[in-house]
C-alpha cells in the first residue's frame, strides 16, 4: 500500500469516523442525493460553521439577513466520485432540525480521496 492509500485509510478511520470526529448527514448536488449505504447519511465533517454580518451596499435595505460559511470534509467515494464545482448548490441535511440547508460551494479542493468544500449561504 503506497503513501496515498495509506492516507486516505487514516482519514476514513480516524478523522471521518462518527465516534471521533465526524457525523452522518445527507448531502445533495447535481440533481443526486447521497445518503450512504445504510440511508443514513454519509461520513462527515463540518468546521468552522459562522454566520456574520453581510457586507451591504448603500441601495440595498434587506435587514437581518446574514452570510452563513461552512467548510465541509468527505470522502470522494461518497459523493459519487466527483467534486462539487465553485458556484454549484449544494444541500446538507440536519436530521436534528429536519432541514436542508442549501450552500453555495466557494472553493473546492480533493487531496488523498477527501473532498474539501468552503460553502456559503445566507440566512435570516
Amino acid at each position: 500500500m503506497g503513501f496515498k492509500e495509506q492516507a486516505l485509510q487514516d482519514n476514513l478511520k480516524t478523522f471521518l469516523d462518527i465516534s471521533t470526529f465526524g457525523e452522518k448527514r445527507t448531502v445533495t448536488f447535481d440533481g443526486e442525493t447521497y445518503s450512504g449505504d445504510d440511508d443514513e447519511g454519509i461520513a462527515c465533517v463540518i468546521s468552522q460553521m459562522k454566520e456574520q454580518d453581510r457586507v451591504t451596499v448603500m441601495s440595498d435595505h434587506e435587514h437581518g439577513i446574514y452570510r452563513v460559511s461552512a467548510v465541509f470534509h468527505c470522502a470522494l467515494q461518497d459523493i459519487g466520485g466527483s467534486i462539487p464545482e465553485k458556484g454549484r448548490k449544494f444541500g446538507i441535511y440536519d436530521p436534528d432540525d429536519n432541514f436542508l440547508r442549501e450552500y453555495y460551494v466557494g472553493q473546492s479542493s480533493c487531496d488523498h480521496g477527501m473532498v474539501r468544500l468552503e460553502l456559503e449561504a445566507l440566512d435570516e
